[in-house]
């Protein structure tokens, strides 16, 4: 470990303990805990000397710096923001003595790990891109954790020559799982990955082993950057005004896009829901639910330039439901300034414009009979498992995989 015995270091120390703090108190304001081990391992590791070149105050923000973009400017290698590397090691659940795989290196996470895993544990760290490797390898030595085994290769193929894993984490944002990490994990052992589950839905979830199969333990709303190599599958934008407004869809998604444009076009049809949230009070879990139970279902994606010309109320990347010649998305209104009091509802565009709003709105209704309970649980199996196989609910066909989606009632929750 680098000595606090420079000036620089004692200010890193100060601004490394200021940033847990940070992720301590948003934790907080979230009603979640963190586990000790994680605070610790957090206040010991210095996160500087993996982002080299970068000032302390901004190597110890609460940001993803990018490393490296490609020949489009497309962001390929960050660090992870502290609060995310955080919950995924929480949700990770590593013991001393563990093997870890982490997929998606740059040194940091592989150093936090070699931490939880103490002296009898060892780490390796995975990634596509040399460059990567090479400033991981270098940053690891430099803060004394030299033990760590770090591979240039394809993440979709694990590491079988190091395996078996008690503990397996992906730091890049997947649409799969591979047969080799199943194959590479023990019974029981936990997986956690940033998941696209479906159409622009990613979750870090938490699986275990079961067999053949994983089970989900939890999820938590993240992103990252997405996986290259052999698993890539990137969100394709269909335009709807230029470049500032457009429909963010999974690749092989079916869109008619000359229709929705033209329906874009056609004057807005207002909807609202009468269900309400209070301020500061997480609602990501109705884009799931919206995602699960909507037929057809994408993003809205949109710049600050479409607010200034009026073409939608304010920026973001709003979940949306569309027929061939329609669609509408979320949108929230404030109903009570004083306690912060919103409401849900819908813009919906298009010659059944009236239709969609109706059907947004009933969803919304129904995600909000179930919001108070355990949320959707997800299963991950080999592809090719016959239907009587797999668990009652919603089945989305990937590659490698079949992922069943099953969201209990709160009613149904009660009974059982």
């Amino acid at each position: 470990m680098i000595p606090d015995s420079s000036s620089e270091s004692a200010q890193a120390a100060a601004l490394r303990g200021k940033m847990v703090d940070e992720v301590l108190e948003w934790r907080a304001l979230l009603k979640l805990s963190l586990s000790s081990q994680v605070e610790s391992v957090l206040r010991a590791v210095p996160r500087h000397v993996f982002l080299p070149g970068l000032p302390l105050e901004e190597a110890y923000a609460q940001d993803a710096p990018v490393m490296k973009r490609d020949e489009r400017d497309t962001i390929i290698s960050s660090v992870s923001a502290p609060k995310i590397i955080a919950f995924m090691l929480d949700q990770l659940r590593v013991e001393p003595g563990h093997r870890v795989l982490e997929i998606g290196s740059g040194g940091y996470n592989a150093a936090l790990l070699k931490e939880l895993v103490g002296p009898d544990g060892k780490v390796t760290t995975l990634d596509i891109d040399q460059d990567v490797v090479d400033r991981a390898r270098k940053g690891l030595t430099a803060a004394g954790y030299d033990d760590v085994n770090v591979v240039c290769g394809d993440g979709e193929f694990g590491a079988e020559d190091f395996a078996p894993f008690d503990r397996i984490i992906v730091t890049v944002q997947t649409w799969d799982v591979p047969p080799a990490w199943v194959e590479q994990l023990v019974e029981g052992g936990r997986l956690v990955a940033p998941f696209r589950i479906m159409r622009g839905q990613t979750r870090s979830v938490a699986f275990e082993r079961d067999g053949d199969h994983l089970v989900s333990r939890g999820y938590e709303l993240c992103g990252c950057v997405p996986m290259q190599g052999a698993g890539e599958n990137r969100e394709l934008l269909i335009p709807l005004h230029g470049e500032e407004v457009g429909l963010r869809v999974d690749d092989g998604q079916q869109v008619n896009a000359e229709l929705l444009r033209q329906a874009f076009a056609q004057p807005k049809v207002e909807a609202w829901s009468g269900v309400t949230v209070p301020r500061m009070t997480p609602f990501d879990d109705l884009f799931l639910w919206l995602a699960f139970a909507a037929p057809n279902f994408c993003q809205l994606a949109s710049s600050d330039a479409a607010i200034d010309k009026g073409l939608i109320p304010r920026s973001h990347r709003a979940p949306t439901i569309y027929n061939e010649e329609s669609f509408g998305y979320l949108m929230l209104r404030r109903i009570n300034p004083e306690d912060g009091l919103s409401e849900f509802g819908v813009h919906a565009h298009g010659p059944s414009a009236e239709k969609i709003a109706e059907e947004y709105v009933t969803q919304i209704r129904a995600w909000d009979d179930r919001r108070s309970g355990p949320g959707p649980r997800f299963e991950v199996h080999p592809a090719g498992t016959p239907d009587d196989q797999l668990t009652q609910g919603r089945v989305v066909e990937k590659r490698h995989t079949r992922v069943t989606i099953s969201w209990p009632s709160v009613a149904s929750t009660v009974e059982n």
